[in-house]
């Protein structure tokens, strides 16, 4: 069987799996999805690693973190949904990657339409610009600059799309938008809690038409938003993922894993498969320490050092020298046989049984009051008070701070 043959069948398979899950909705993703050959934007990486509905990184920094990648086709179809591009309009995208984003989106607008993608790294561009030629794609600009900056001469646009996180949505993506507009951009909210959101204009500012669980490599240039890594444990296989909208004193936590351990359940139950992403957003605009990840690899797991929430690791925050993050247990079984999961809470350091406390009685606030409600963002041109009592928080930025409110 040739290459060519190989590509195509692992290509519709692909497609066809997120059609079937509801992730790919409409005839115009889902041809520009089918028409697009991914592996040629990943030269170098296997047909079926380019055809697996995973991330695929393609750089690091000299310190070997990953700093771009072709991201996981889910999220792809996803925000390509959430962008709702139609034919013959102008797109910037902020951030080229592989290029593969761009030859998506040309493929829906056409040949009457055009795309900007913009990324800062010249080795990026290049490589993107190789990819697009290979492809056949024609309609695309790849341009070196500062994604946060857009690109005035080809304003105004249609749609604007971001596939880098940003702590901040830049006046420049807001200006260069035409009337009628639409953004999607993957906010970093607070500490870890991260969203794609669909924002588009209203008489008092910017509103959200929906958004999605979604965490990209941070956005480089002016709105830079790099993390740093703490290590827990000697054998470096714990380690927090901290933003720069939270303390983490490493000094003060070394040997918190070694420290006593107090468990709390919080008699808050989710079924298989509920995403766990809301109670995380509450958990992150409540604590004074907003959610970070804490990583975890299986050997920290084995030995008996942490018992964290997902395979992963899990959501932790930290005060001083104490360490709380999330946890889960098998409840009994319904009578329909079905099971539950309780969320519990783990402690370690001096105070560590306390913040535990204080963790969980958010967990246990947020399941009484705003569990079944649902949540919205803006960008407000005026700024908003925030109510915390009524489930109103207001996240500061030097620019465009964003309110989230629970309804």
């Amino acid at each position: 069987m040739t290459t060519r043959r190989v590509a195509s069948d692992l290509r519709t398979d692909l497609i066809d799996w997120l059609r079937a899950e509801d992730v790919i909705r409409t005839s115009g993703v889902e041809a520009a999805m089918r028409r697009t050959p991914r592996h040629l934007f990943l030269p170098g990486v296997t047909l079926k690693q380019a055809y697996a509905d995973e991330p695929v990184y393609t750089k690091t920094d000299a310190c070997g973190t990953s700093i771009s990648a072709a991201s996981q086709p889910w999220i792809v179809a996803t925000m390509l949904e959430q962008f709702d591009v139609r034919p013959g309009q102008r797109v910037m995208g902020a951030g080229a990657g592989t290029g593969y984003n761009a030859a998506l989106l040309a493929a829906i607008v056409g040949d009457s339409g055009r795309v900007v993608t913009i990324d800062v790294d010249e080795d990026l561009v290049d490589r993107a610009c190789k990819h697009l030629a290979a492809a056949g794609v024609a309609n695309v600009d790849v341009l070196l600059g500062d994604g946060a900056l857009g690109h005035a001469e080809a304003a105004p646009y249609d749609r604007i799309i971001a596939t880098v996180g940003a702590y901040e949505t830049p006046t420049a993506w807001l200006e260069q938008l035409a009337p009628g507009g639409r953004l999607v951009v993957p906010l970093r909210l607070r500490g870890a809690a991260s969203r794609s959101i669909i924002f588009e204009r209203y008489d008092g500012g910017w509103r959200d038409q929906g958004s999605e669980l979604a965490v990209f490599m941070p956005l480089r240039g002016i709105g830079d938003d790099a993390r740093r890594l703490v290590p827990l444990a000697p054998e470096q296989d714990v380690i927090l993922q901290v933003h720069k909208d939270q303390e983490v004193d490493a000094a003060a936590l070394a040997g918190v894993l070694e420290t006593e351990r107090s468990k709390i359940w919080t008699d808050v139950f989710f079924p298989p498969m509920e995403p766990y992403e809301w109670m995380d957003l509450w958990l992150a605009c409540r604590l004074d320490n907003a959610i970070m990840r804490m990583n975890v690899q299986a050997s920290a797991v084995q030995r008996g050092a942490v018992t964290p929430m997902f395979r992963w690791g899990a959501m932790a925050t930290t005060c001083g020298g104490a360490l709380a993050y999330l946890t889960t247990r098998p409840a009994l079984a319904r009578p329909d046989g079905s099971r539950l999961y309780e969320v519990g809470v783990i402690g370690h350091g001096p105070a560590g049984r306390d913040l535990a406390h204080h963790v969980s009685e958010e967990i246990r606030a947020w399941n009484a009051t705003y569990r079944s409600g649902s949540v919205r963002f803006e960008i407000p041109d005026a700024p908003a008070l925030a109510d915390p009592s009524v489930g109103r928080f207001v996240l500061v930025r030097p620019h465009h701070p964003i309110t989230v409110t629970w309804q």
